[in-house]
């Protein structure tokens, strides 16, 4: 099967292509390189591209006729979408229809969704499910929600089967050394801690200590990134078995807090890293940990690596020589 990955040059995007690439599909990337990295670009035939563009789009789909599409591009920086909301709209959901429309043209019916846990907003429960309200907190989680919705309706309405995956914290890297996590500006916990221990000047801070958790700081609920690839994998596989609309919620379904996650850094790196206290950061959730049951019963997925430590060390290892 020929899939195309659209966001194939950024952090999961690249992992998914060594995936497919490892698996046996045949695969073509498009990306428009405003925030990957062309050296992620080791699997498949590349083509750079806007998939608001809508020629370009025809153009490729005639000359590669893919049979199915992965959608990884985004804008995901939740401070910007609140700085910026009409970018956010305009590039996740209006560059997202345009890529629908032009799937529509060409007869391409299968769809896996690069979501994220940022639509259910403040969590109601100690593990979300499926099923958890959805109230998210800030424009790039309403957009991702919007695009969900789309993909309800289109599937109802025509002949297409498609997949969100939401995704609660990715982190980790490659063991090939060959790919890991790369941004500017670099918002993530774990990578800004990594990069300060290898000597960037980065400020890190601890945003609020006074929350209703163990230590006083937020958890989150880490997830390796070729976990997430796996999960994408058999999304897709699932897809050539049953219509419709399918979502599914990733993550390990344990929480570690801000601290926890420090002191597992400090223990890697052999250091101390002396992080102060700020205060909160407006529209953080104290807590959000994943149920991933319905994926582990319907996907037949489970993480292979959900211990934090091994998440971590995967990730120091990408940081003490990066590729890119």
């Amino acid at each position: 099967m020929k899939v195309l990955v659209v966001g194939g040059a950024g952090y999961i995007g690249a992992h998914m292509c060594k995936l497919l690439a490892e698996s046996g599909f045949e695969l073509v990337v498009c990306d428009d390189l405003s925030t990957g990295h062309r050296a992620a670009l080791r699997w498949g035939r590349f083509i750079q591209a806007s998939i608001g563009d809508a020629a370009a789009l025809d153009s490729l789909f005639v000359r590669e006729r893919p049979r199915a599409v992965m959608h990884f591009a985004a804008c995901s920086l939740v401070g910007e979408s609140v700085r910026d909301p009409l970018k956010y709209w305009r590039n996740n959901v209006g560059n997202t229809l345009t890529l629908m429309e032009a799937m529509r043209r060409h007869g391409v019916a299968r769809f896996v969704f690069s979501s994220t846990a940022a639509i259910f907003g403040e969590p109601r429960a100690a593990s979300i499910d499926e099923d958890h309200p959805t109230q998210p907190l800030n424009p790039y989680g309403r957009t991702k929600l919007a695009i969900e919705q789309v993909l309800r309706d289109a599937c109802a309405a025509y002949d297409l089967r498609a997949v969100a995956l939401r995704y609660f914290n990715a982190a980790g890297a490659d063991p090939s050394g060959l790919i890991g996590e790369s941004h500017e500006p670099e918002t993530h916990l774990i990578p800004r801690l990594l990069r300060r221990a290898a000597g960037e000047s980065l400020d890190v801070c601890i945003f609020g200590s006074d929350y209703p958790t163990t230590d006083g700081t937020c958890v989150r609920d880490y997830i390796h990134v070729n976990d997430l690839a796996d999960a994408h994998l058999r999304a897709l596989q699932q897809l050539e078995r049953e219509e419709g609309f399918q979502c599914y919620n990733l993550g390990n379904g344990r929480g570690y807090t801000v601290r926890e996650v420090i002191t597992a850094v400090e223990d890697v790196v052999g250091g101390a890293l002396n992080i102060p206290v700020g205060p909160r950061r407006e529209g953080d959730p104290a807590a959000l940990v994943a149920s991933s049951k319905k994926a582990t019963e319907l996907l037949g997925w489970r993480p292979l690596r959900p211990a934090i430590r091994d998440i971590i060390e995967s990730a120091w290892r990408w940081h003490r020589e990066p590729r890119f």
